[in-house]
């Protein structure tokens, strides 16, 4: 994964919306005490304090590659919470965990059968490992954002590039979870019902994860053009209502060893 940029203010406008699949993960955990966690991806620290504050973890560190976000970490810092700068794809710690979580962040790096290998290594003998990624890379908001990057001028100023899923799917993670040793899992797709106040606001959600990957690659002046063409493709594939319904599609596994 590289250093991005990300804006936390375009990212929590939906911040109820996105919070809910970190509580339902969060209620997959088993609690024990004194628990030694790591939250890989961890944004702006505000569900990293609260996942320490409900699990009463003895110590837990939160990890994130985006500066911006890790800004907003300091209000969420101390009494065994602390943060720091990395990249989880490379997250390498001199001691093992008691659980590994990450909510919304594992979907940015690539091969995920060797991603979990090398993180369940980081587990103390029955660590627990939870993660949540999203799985709406077959809807439209998703498609199209693709779609674009491939026309002109967008295509040469990316270099051809074209942001794809590393996500497997629900019965691949289970596959994987078993392969590395988890005794005990839980694996399931679940579909989060967002009602938007209207389908441009689907915009505004992408404009805060999906649509960052292309920002970053690119000039401001010709993000903003790729904006209003993707903008331009996408609103007739939505449905004109208010509010929009927009289904999210994510998967949440937990394993313990």
């Amino acid at each position: 994964m590289s250093d991005t940029d990300w804006n936390p203010t375009q990212y929590e406008r939906f911040r109820d919306e996105r919070r809910q699949p970190f509580v339902d993960l969060l209620g997959l955990v088993r609690p024990r005490p004194s628990l030694r966690i790591v939250d890989l991806g961890c944004g702006t620290g505000e569900l990293t304090r609260l996942l320490h504050d409900r699990l009463q973890a003895a110590e837990t560190l939160g990890l994130d590659n985006s500066r911006g976000m890790l800004e907003r970490s300091h209000a969420f810092t101390g009494n065994g919470v602390r943060f720091d700068y990395g990249d989880l794809a490379t997250f390498t710690p001199a001691e093992p965990y008691d659980l590994i979580f990450s909510n919304a962040a594992l979907h940015w790096a690539p091969a995920h059968n060797e991603l979990l290998r090398r993180l369940t290594t980081f587990l103390r003998p029955s660590g627990q490992l939870a993660v949540q990624v999203p799985a709406n890379h077959d809807h439209p908001s998703h498609i199209i954002a693709a779609a674009v990057a491939a026309e002109e001028p967008f295509r040469s100023a990316l270099g051809g590039y074209t942001r794809t899923a590393s996500v497997l799917s629900p019965e691949d993670y289970a596959a994987v979870l078993d392969t590395l040793g988890y005794t005990e899992q839980h694996v399931r797709l679940q579909v989060y019902v967002h009602h938007l106040p209207s389908r441009d606001d689907v915009v505004e959600w992408v404009k805060g994860t999906l649509l960052v990957d292309y920002e970053k690659r690119m000039p401001a002046a010709l993000f903003a053009q790729f904006l209003e063409r993707y903008r331009q493709r996408l609103l007739p594939q939505l449905t004109d209502t208010q509010p929009y319904f927009y289904p999210f599609k994510r998967i949440l596994f937990w394993g313990q060893r």
